[in-house]
Parts: C-alpha cells; structure tokens; sequence
C-alpha cells in the first residue's frame, strides 16, 4: 500500500514539476514581401473570404463546409468552418482593423480541442509598390495541454502553413 502511495505521489510531483517549467504561451508568425503598394495589399487581407484564396487550410478541405455572418471587411465579421481531421471546426471573428495598417481576429478552435488564439495580418510599407506582410497569432497554453508544448513546438507545427499560405498570397497578388 505504502508503494502505491510513493508511486501516485512521484506521478503527481511529476505532473506538478512538468506544468511549472511548461510554456505558458506561445506566439508564431511570418512574413514576406509583395510586390505591390500597401493599400492594395491591405484591402485584400481584410476581406476573410479572400483568406479563401490564399489558406494552406482552405487547401487541405476545399469541400470543407464554410459559413460567413456579419459585415466581410468589418469588425465583427465572423467566418465559420467545419472540415477534415487537417482543418478541423472554428470559427475566426475579425476584432480590430486599424485602417491599412493592420486586421485583428479572434480564431475560436472547436475541434479536434478547443482552445481560442488572437491573430493578425500586418502591412508595412517597404517602398511605394512593396509591401511587407506578417501573419501571426498567440495565445496561452492551458493546463494540461501546455505540458505537451514540452514535446510539440508551435513555431514548426504551424509556421510551414503561414510560409506556404503568404507565398499563395503572394502569388495572387502579384499575378
């Protein structure tokens, strides 16, 4: 009885030790030029329809099924989806649009796990016909999930995807 007690208590501290030294946040983001002025770039990143050009998600399950509440290109716009085991189900409501500068989102994750990460596309002038774009998001990890972030990078598991989803961007624009 006395060993099953030692072996409970050391998974416990094990768990309690792991949570402690776990990342509570995390933060991913690329970005890339295009060859085009920053209005005209802007005004296409703050349409969420036309993140259905560009998504390496949108890619992974076209027939993914999609819905669109609200005023596109506005706060408060919502863009909802349900897809493959790739994309899963979510939703993304635009929550601050600072005119040409920059589109914030709430991104709601509902499955494979739920969990609710803040992203952002970003334009930044390079010259009068370039425009730098970055694309990212944050969160927090939560308890238990945060302790697999000791075993999962955030940056590898979804940095490939910003890479190849601003290089689609890119590729449309400047078409």
């Amino acid at each position: 009885m006395t060993t099953i007690f030692y072996i409970l208590a050391g998974i416990v501290l094990l768990i309690l030790i792991l949570a402690a030294i776990a990342p509570k946040t995390y933060h991913v983001s690329r970005s890339i030029v295009i060859a085009k002025p920053k209005s005209e770039v802007f005004e296409n990143l703050r349409f969420l329809k036309n993140q259905d050009q560009w998504s390496p998600w949108n890619q992974k399950d076209p027939d993914m099924e999609k819905k669109l509440t609200g005023t596109d290109g506005e706060v408060g716009a919502m863009s909802y989806w349900n897809g493959n085991k790739d994309v899963g189900e979510g939703e993304q409501e635009i929550t601050k649009i600072v005119d040409g500068e920059r589109v914030e989102s709430e991104l709601r994750f509902l499955k494979p796990w739920k969990s609710t990460s803040d992203a952002y596309l970003a334009t930044e002038a390079v010259d009068a016909n370039s425009t730098k774009v970055t694309w990212g998001f944050s969160g927090k990890n939560k308890f238990p999930f945060s302790i697999m972030m000791l075993f999962m990078n955030m940056d590898k598991a979804v940095g490939k995807d910003f890479e190849e989803g601003l290089d689609n961007l890119k590729s449309i624009l400047e078409e």
